[in-house]
């Protein structure tokens, strides 16, 4: 069974501004919102591949040192709390998403190597989807599923900002919002890896 939990913290976390939403909504305004579709793909490859790996990684060595995964869900909350910090302080510098040029390639390499995928891996997917493949293809069934609108949502918004005719729908507002939500996130994740101490 998905919790909403899980839902809500995927989502979340996949919305807030990264390596991989920079060069989709770099996309967005340099070549459109249609034209970007082709890169949607290369970034569900990237994750699956990424949390997959992280994931049977820590299962193997969860069964030497039980406490990896409380741990790693704790370094995950504090990860998760830097980020929503660094959104927040960050959001008065302006990023120019103009002059990158943005293949499938690209995006693939940015999703393989961002660290979100090893938050997944460690402190969002449960523990038994590690264990059991039932579990695993319903998990990344459900992830990829709630990847693909939000990939969409970078891109149509880069298309958007290409325009600028919109006051609140900004990259400042877009980075506060984020680090909030993220805020809101950090605390239960930290409350549910003590517990489980």
């Amino acid at each position: 069974m998905i919790s909403w939990f899980f839902i809500g913290l995927v989502a979340t976390i996949l919305l807030t501004p990264g390596p991989t939403n920079t060069l989709l909504a770099s996309s967005g305004i340099q070549v459109g919102f249609k034209k970007t579709f082709r890169l949607i793909p290369a970034e569900a490859f990237g994750y699956l591949i990424a949390i997959s790996l992280w994931g049977i990684l820590i299962g193997k060595i969860s069964v030497h040192l039980p406490l990896l995964p409380t741990i790693l869900k704790l370094f995950s909350a504090g990860y998760i709390l830097f980020l929503a910090v660094k959104l927040w302080r960050t959001a008065d510098i302006s990023e120019n998403l103009e002059n990158v040029s943005i293949r499938a390639r690209e995006l693939f390499l940015a999703t393989l190597l961002n660290p979100k995928a090893l938050l997944f891996a460690s402190a969002i997917f449960p523990v038994i989807v590690w264990k059991s493949s039932q579990h695993y293809m319903t998990h990344m069934l459900v992830f990829l599923l709630l990847l693909i609108p939000i990939a969409f949502f970078w891109t149509f918004l880069g298309s958007i900002l290409a325009r600028k005719n919109s006051r609140w729908l900004n990259q400042k507002n877009l980075q506060k919002t984020a680090s909030l939500v993220l805020m809101s996130f950090s605390i239960p994740l930290s409350y549910s890896a003590l517990l489980s101490l």
